[in-house]
């Protein structure tokens, strides 16, 4: 997210958007064009919760000009048993969140790419589900996308 930041921080043709602890490392962070930092351990209802406020935003910071791709950089490190992300979310919470960036690009027709983004759990093995997670729905949401063009 921070280098993604950097690199198109001039670059008005590319709108930059980061949920984030917002004292996890680095703790001096790049500035996207929409930052939502977090408190330490929040947990899933106040991460989409503010998910579903921050969609808003960039729908609305974006309707004369919608995107033509989408990356999705999912991270693992919201998850509760990471070391450096500071946050609580749960599988669960971390599903429902891919679930709903992914309608939120649906529904507008806007492709996506996806990219596993951090994750420093103790356990590799959790990191790794994370992430399995996030591409299964990924894979779901786009076979859902070619039924629907059938």
């Amino acid at each position: 997210g921070n280098g993604t930041a950097s690199i198109f921080r001039d670059d008005d043709t590319v709108f930059t958007f980061s949920m984030h602890g917002d004292k996890n490392f680095p703790f001096r962070k790049e500035p996207s064009d929409l930052d939502v930092g977090l408190p330490d351990g929040c947990g899933d209802a106040d991460y989409l919760a503010a998910l579903d406020d921050a969609l808003d935003e960039v729908w609305r910071r974006l309707v004369l000009y919608p995107p033509g791709l989408a990356f999705y950089l999912a991270g693992a490190d919201p998850h509760e048993a990471d070391r450096l992300g500071r946050l609580k979310l749960t599988h669960a919470g971390l599903a429902e969140r891919d679930r709903r960036v992914l309608a939120a690009l649906a529904e507008r027709g806007i492709p996506v790419a996806l990219s596993m983004a951090g994750g420093y759990g103790h356990d590799l093995s959790t990191t790794v589900a994370a992430q399995i997670n996030t591409l299964n729905l990924a894979a779901a949401s786009w076979a859902g996308r070619q039924r629907v063009k059938e």
